[in-house]
């Protein structure tokens, strides 16, 4: 059997970029399973949410921005701390920016592992870091919150909320409670695979509880589509409970009958390939997915850090699977 090509090394070919207008004053940047961005319009500054992984790469999400408005990009928000969605943001810096906000939780994930971080999604996504070469370094917050922010951008109240772990430690929402719009970040994926590598897969379904309890009409998940109405909106929180459920259970399956982590990606894939091997970045996640789910059904509560040589030496590992 010959090995696949590592991580998203074989994914070469660009995606096609929608921006969508959801109300006045909010936007979805979406590639058909790349990392998307929101853009909040206030009355005197725009809130990107979500920077790229370069600040080349920004310059396409400012070149729409630009078209609908002229107002300085002053703020900032990443929904959590990964590379492929923090390193693009000094881009902005020539269009106003002022703050880049981020949870608490957040900050200390960058703290703990932000480099080793950096070092192996580079090596993950070469297309998506197309231009690494602009990015500074880390990318710090400036503002930083433990459980919410308001902020008011003239007349739009701007909720930033941690509402629990899922994802990532950290994980941050951006919620127009005026228009019923939820920038949800990576905490809800729509036609994409979740990515759990650093997740608190036990804690996730809790965490969409309370997405769902603010009854949002439209939402811009971390990867997918746009979700334009409520029912799309109940879709993509079924789907990503379905996802990191079934993850979890074949993991917990697969501990307690003392499998290895070979034998466990085994026994995932019977339950996960039927319902999710069509979707964007499947492939690509499930080393992973499967690596962190085999971690904490076996009581490592906390994510281990990835590095690019851990990335590697997974990868090999399960290949042959």
């Amino acid at each position: 059997m010959s090995e696949k090509k590592f991580a998203s090394h074989a994914d070469l070919e660009e995606k096609k970029v929608s921006f969508e207008k959801l109300s006045d004053n909010a936007y979805a940047y979406t590639a058909e399973g790349d990392p998307n961005t929101g853009v909040i319009i206030g009355d005197d500054a725009v809130m990107i949410i979500d920077a790229t992984a370069t600040p080349v790469m920004a310059q396409d999400v400012i070149r729409y921005v630009r078209q609908i408005t002229d107002k300085p990009i002053k703020y900032v928000t990443l929904t959590h701390y990964h590379a492929v969605r923090v390193l693009g943001a000094s881009g902005y810096k020539a269009e106003g920016l002022q703050d880049i906000i981020a949870s608490k939780q957040t900050r200390e994930l960058i703290v703990e592992r932000g480099q080793q971080d950096m070092d192996s999604e580079i090596g993950r996504f070469p297309r998506l870091f197309n231009a690494v070469e602009s990015v500074p370094g880390l990318t710090w917050p400036t503002v930083v919150f433990d459980k919410e922010l308001t902020l008011w951008m003239g007349d739009l109240e701007v909720k930033i909320m941690h509402l629990g772990r899922g994802h990532t430690k950290g994980d941050t929402v951006v919620w127009l409670p005026q228009q019923k719009i939820l920038f949800s970040g990576d905490l809800v994926e729509a036609d994409a695979a979740c990515y759990t590598g650093d997740a608190y897969l036990a804690d996730w379904p809790a965490t969409l509880d309370a997405l769902a309890a603010l009854k949002p009409e439209k939402m811009i998940p971390g990867r997918g589509p746009a979700l334009m109405n409520p029912q799309r909106v109940q879709q993509g929180l079924a789907y990503t409970r379905d996802f990191v459920s079934t993850l979890y259970r074949s993991a917990q399956e697969a501990v307690a009958q003392g499998m290895n982590l070979a034998a466990c990606m085994a026994h995932t894939r019977k339950n996960m390939d039927p319902k999710f091997a069509s979707v964007f970045i499947y492939e690509h996640c499930l080393p992973f997915d499967v690596t962190r789910a085999h971690d904490e059904a076996s009581g490592i509560r906390d994510p281990r850090i990835w590095t690019a040589q851990r990335d590697q030496e997974m990868w090999h590992a399960l290949q042959a699977v």
